[in-house]
Order: structure tokens, then sequence, then C-alpha cells
């Protein structure tokens, strides 16, 4: 398989930066699309007239969601439910022309090539996104009664891997989806009510602080997120807002 690379190159977050062409040939069908980026930084390195392309990654295996890139305008490419390192070469066709870019956010600098700035999430969990209290010793298997439907629920937002996807889909650079997954994983469960409205009032107030915009309604979020993470949890963050401010002894 032989592709164009349009790549966005950036020296650094104060540089201009700019598309360049790469041509790269021999591409299996099998590979992931950050495979076929080592055969690209492998040809480079060996030519040796510029640095290779940086970008991010980590496990490989679609847990970790560092591996943040906008393929073809689309956050993580064109495969639906899949990080880019789970985005395997077969879905593009021989003599595509491919774009690569990073994520495009306000909270998101890019600091190098496709590498962005992604702790604004970080400190948006900092915020609220853990349990404080203690909840005592691990209970006893079925000791605490959840209904499947509600831990089910749980578990889909957990499920979230904070890649900002979601973010970079979104037409405002929002991260209530995000936000929503890191209420709505404790909300459901007792171990996190206690500090429920504390959690919801600080997590909106320092995504507001990071500079990610409001949700634009478009439920482009949902569509991209690698992990299917679903529009039920922006209702239930806005429902968990909306009562812990009706009941706020914060000024």
């Amino acid at each position: 398989m032989n592709l164009t690379l349009k790549i966005w190159r950036q020296k650094n977050v104060t540089a201009s930066g700019k598309l360049v062409n790469y041509k790269v040939d021999g591409i299996s069908g099998d590979m992931s699309f950050l495979e076929m980026m080592d055969v690209l930084n492998e040809r480079i390195i060996r030519e040796g007239k510029e640095e290779p392309v940086a970008f991010d990654h980590d496990c490989r295996e679609g847990i970790c969601g560092s591996c943040a890139m906008y393929i073809n305008g689309r956050a993580h490419g064109p495969q639906q439910k899949a990080a880019v390192c789970q985005l395997h070469m077969r879905s593009f066709r021989d003599g595509d022309t491919i774009y690569v870019e990073p994520w495009r956010a306000n909270a998101f600098p890019v600091i190098k090539d496709l590498c962005v700035d992604r702790m604004a999430l970080d400190r948006v969990v900092q915020a609220g996104g853990f349990i404080s209290v203690n909840t005592g010793s691990a209970p006893d298997a079925n000791e605490i009664p959840i209904p499947r439907e509600t831990a089910d629920q749980s578990m889909d937002a957990a499920a979230c891997i904070g890649c900002g996807a979601c973010v970079a889909a979104c037409k405002n650079g929002s991260a209530m989806l995000f936000v929503a997954a890191q209420v709505s994983k404790f909300a459901l469960l007792p171990q996190g009510k206690a500090e429920r409205k504390n959690r919801a009032e600080k997590m909106v107030a320092q995504m507001d602080i990071e500079g990610f915009g409001a949700c634009s309604n478009t439920a482009a979020c949902t569509a991209e997120c690698p992990k299917a993470i679903g529009q039920i949890h922006i209702a239930r963050l806005n429902r968990e807002y909306l009562g812990a401010k009706l009941t706020s002894t914060n000024v």
C-alpha cells in the first residue's frame, strides 16, 4: 500500500505550524496507524534531514488514551469505537491521501507536531474526580446491593480513557462528556454519594477555568468517543450540578 501523508509539523508551542507532505510505501493493511507512523519515522531518521514526527503513544492497546490524532477530519480516524492505536491501515485504500493533525482546542495547546498538552483534563480530575471520605475496608461480595443496571452505567462511565477526543470533536471544544463520565461513575455508587455535591461543583468550575467551551448538544463527542460513552452521562452531570447549586453553601 502506497500512501501520501499530510502531517502537521510544529517545532514548539510558540512556533507556527504547517502541513508537510510525506510518501510512504510498502505499508501492510494489517499494520496499525501508529506502526505506519513508526515506519515513516524510521525512514526520516535514516535520511537524517529532519526530526522524526513527534506523537504521543504508550499502551497501544486502546487503554491509555495518549494516541491523540485527528485523521482526515475525525478524532482517532474513521474507525468507530477505537483509538488510533486500534485503527488498522486496511481502513484506507492504496493511493489515499491522509491528513494527520493534532487535537484542535483552546485548552489543548500544541507542544510539538502531533503532541498536545492535555493536562487540563488532569486538573479537572484533581478538582474532584476522586473519593476522599473513609469508606472502610472492602465489603464482602454482594454486601451492598447495587442494581445491575446501575452498576453497568457506572462501569460504562468509568471506561473513559481521558483521550480528549470528545473535546477535539466538539465545535466548541467542550469537555462535558469527559467531566460527565468522571462525575457519573461516582454519583451512581454509594461510595461516591457523600461528596457528590462538591464533586459536581468543583469539576464544572475547573472545566470553566481551563477554557473548555460549552456543550454544543450535537453529540459529536459520543460519536467519536473510542469507548462510546453516551449522552445519558451528560444529562446526569447536569442534574448533579443543578442539584448541587440549589443546595450549595459555597459562596
